[in-house]
């Protein structure tokens, strides 16, 4: 009998820890899928929107307007980073995850009904650039919290399976998006997109990120979190701070962010609008392309992330900006208006990105202590984003109208050869525990 209730306990014991694993990553993932979703339907949709909300005539000038605003959210995520960073290092994680979705919920709601330019004149882009600066304080503080969540919750020798899903819930994020753009290219006739259908995606992601937030509610705080919170050593910590009292390791992320930042928003963010502007693609081809291979990224981030938890972050991390380095020029003079040819270029970018995107909650988490790693990711991480990647898109349309895009992609080597460096000087962490 003590056998059998040794054997029952042991039984009962396995699925609670299953559980408890699986409502870790959930907790960590789902808010950060309706973030994303909302995030990504701007980009998706650019080409729809831009003559109702900017002024309308000129197609190019509006559309270089709308990635304006882009890079105006964009460099609002350093600010979100480092505020809601200090935020979550004072308050703790759960707190700064559901502040996060409430502003996204609130802002792509309001998006939805945002009156056209014909309606209310020179408001009608301001309150666009005004809802999203709002996300991108939104967007720029949720990477900080559910990186510190996820990886704060692995233990030591799964922090790169438990990190990678924060990629992977931004790629069912971006999935969410591409495939409706997609659907919608295909069966809604393009007047009608320009007219109103533009508006349905703001308002599901509004809906959507409403029941993320009921779901954050319940989530537990992170042990670390709770031993730093028992030790007293949490503190109001500037960005200054961090970067003066820990320069190594701000170099490194700073670093190691840069190619990140260009392989993430030239191959999600602007291919699709490339291969149409550029290459003479059909709108529905691109986003069936973009949103096949962002499936394929997405199923990719468990298995990178098993593999640097057995072998290591950093060969990882240097095939990637090799990869880059070498092939960007070929591939991207390579796209043209087939379905097939724009599959395989975007699964070249994006699986290559995918050994960094899979790691890169763990690798950031390795850099810094408990009490200052919400905002020491949060602040940093999207400066570099903000700066390369906000730009990328607006930066393309500008010099590929002038006939000079290799210059991007001479830009974008550099980056890659920059993000090696930093690579080759990462502390292996692997299996270790954080500070």
């Amino acid at each position: 009998m003590q056998a059998d209730s040794q054997i029952a306990n042991e039984f009962d014991a396995l699925p609670t820890t299953s559980r408890s694993v699986a409502r870790t990553l959930f907790a960590g993932s789902i808010g950060n899928v309706l973030e994303w979703f909302d995030w990504s339907i701007y980009s998706a949709f650019a080409v729809y929107f831009s003559t109702q909300i900017f002024p309308p005539g000129d197609g190019k000038a509006a559309l270089l307007a709308v990635f304006a605003v882009f890079a105006i959210g964009f460099f609002m995520r350093p600010l979100g980073g480092w505020v809601i960073g200090a935020f979550s290092d004072r308050y703790g994680r759960r707190s700064a995850l559901t502040l996060t979705i409430v502003m996204m919920a609130g802002s792509s709601m309001l998006i939805s009904f945002l009156p056209s330019y014909a309606t209310i004149g020179i408001w009608s882009p301001i309150l666009m650039t005004v809802l999203r600066m709002a996300q991108g304080l939104s967007v720029g503080g949720e990477f900080g919290a559910a990186t510190t969540f996820l990886t704060e919750s692995a233990p030591p020798n799964r922090r790169g399976l438990y990190g990678s899903f924060l990629f992977f819930s931004i790629a069912v994020g971006l999935l969410l998006a591409s495939g409706l753009a997609w659907l919608m290219a295909r069966y809604i006739e393009r007047e009608a997109l320009e007219m109103w259908g533009w508006r349905v995606p703001f308002f599901l992601g509004g809906c959507g990120s409403l029941i993320g937030f009921w779901l954050r509610r319940n989530v537990g705080e992170t042990d670390a979190f709770e031993k730093a919170k028992a030790r007293g050593t949490r503190k109001r910590i500037g960005v200054i701070r961090v970067w003066l009292n820990y320069p190594r390791a701000t170099l490194l992320l700073a670093g190691t962010s840069i190619l990140p930042a260009f392989s993430f928003y030239l191959f999600v963010a602007y291919m699709p609008v490339y291969s149409v502007k550029h290459a003479g693609a059909m709108p529905s081809s691109a986003f069936a392309a973009s949103t096949l291979s962002i499936a394929i990224f997405m199923l990719s981030q468990p298995l990178f992330g098993m593999l640097s938890d057995r072998f290591g972050r950093r060969p990882q991390l240097i095939v990637y900006a090799l990869g880059y380095l070498l092939f960007i020029f070929p591939v991207m003079h390579a796209v043209g208006p087939s379905f097939m040819r724009m599959l395989l270029i975007e699964c070249f970018g994006l699986l290559l990105y995918g050994l960094y995107s899979a790691i890169a909650p763990a690798l950031m988490s390795e850099l810094f202590s408990t009490e200052i790693r919400g905002v020491g990711i949060g602040a940093i991480y999207n400066l570099v984003v903000a700066l390369v990647g906000g730009t990328t898109p607006y930066l393309l349309t500008w010099l590929g109208s002038a006939g000079h895009q290799d210059w991007f992609f001479i830009y974008v080597c550099f980056g890659a050869l920059v993000s090696l460096i930093a690579f080759y000087f990462l502390p292996e962490m692997a299996g270790k525990e954080l500070t």
